[in-house]
């Protein structure tokens, strides 16, 4: 995606050629402007243009033009933002997501080498059960530096809404978390909760290296005090990873695990429904 100033001048010329190829066209120069655009789809999950404006500190316009030329490449499609609960008034705003073209041609410049890195660690100490655990030390490592950030956004949340905190520093992180309340199945017992990340940066390296979910979920219960459960992975091929989160007090539900995680067209941003029927599906 490098744009030299012969292919700037050809970009805004009418009718200018897409590149032959998705991977040519994001491999080639990780710096360039339409890069840049697909990048932060990528690690903030879908973004409408103002979003990505405000990130990248460019014009609405310019970031339209780019995500234009992305379309016409087939490594961007657009679609209307999911919203759970109530909506307002009007249409529902339309947000950019990477084709699976798109995060392919990705995937190949950057997973390779963290897939590589690895694999070396694993290989470093004889691989085989060391192996797994040099990656797995690794993982908890690497999510434990996290933990501590995200413990800071958490220690001011009260008891009730510590799982909301942690969806709004996931999706600082790019995560694009939100939260769904899960009604319990005895009456009068209070409500557990469903945190569902829709975009992960890591999951083409995760389907490799389970390690990486399982420290994640280490944290998570670190974090929140309890025992959670992680019901579904984008790295399994769910559209979301579930992650299900008593109420204090309350028992892990192994019955929501059905069906977990299927939706892959959610808000990028970290929220919280009380529609049954969502957290049911």
């Amino acid at each position: 995606m490098r744009e030299h100033s012969t292919q700037q001048e050809a970009e805004s010329a009418p009718g200018c050629a897409v590149p032959a190829t998705a991977t040519e066209v994001l491999l080639d120069g990780h710096r360039a402007t339409r890069d840049r655009v697909a990048r932060s789809i990528l690690d903030h999950g879908p973004s409408s243009a103002a979003d990505l404006a405000s990130r990248l500190g460019l014009t609405t316009a310019a970031v339209r033009r780019h995500l234009d030329g992305l379309t016409a490449a087939g490594l961007v499609e657009s679609r209307e933002q999911r919203v759970y609960g109530s909506r307002g008034r009007g249409r529902p705003a339309k947000v950019f997501a990477l084709t699976d073209g798109g995060r392919d041609a990705f995937y190949q410049a950057y997973d390779q080498l963290a897939a590589d890195a690895l694999r070396w660690i694993s290989d470093a100490v004889g691989g085989g059960k060391a192996g797994e655990e040099a990656v797995a030390a690794f993982a908890r490592a690497r999510f434990g530096r996290q933990a501590e950030k995200y413990g800071e956004a958490l220690s001011s949340a009260g008891a009730g809404e510590r799982t909301e905190a942690l969806a709004q520093a996931l999706s600082a992180d790019g995560y694009a978390a939100t939260v769904r309340r899960v009604p319990s199945a005895a009456a009068q017992a209070p409500a557990g909760a469903q945190l569902c990340q829709h975009h992960c940066p890591v999951a083409h390296i995760a389907e490799q290296f389970p390690q990486l979910c399982e420290a994640e979920t280490e944290v998570f219960s670190r974090l929140l005090g309890t025992h959670v459960q992680r019901l579904a992975t984008i790295a399994h091929g769910d559209g979301v990873c579930t992650t299900y989160v008593p109420a204090p007090g309350a028992a892990s539900s192994p019955a929501l695990r059905t069906a977990a995680g299927r939706d892959t067209d959610a808000a990028p941003t970290a929220g919280t429904s009380t529609d049954d029927s969502a957290s049911a599906r």
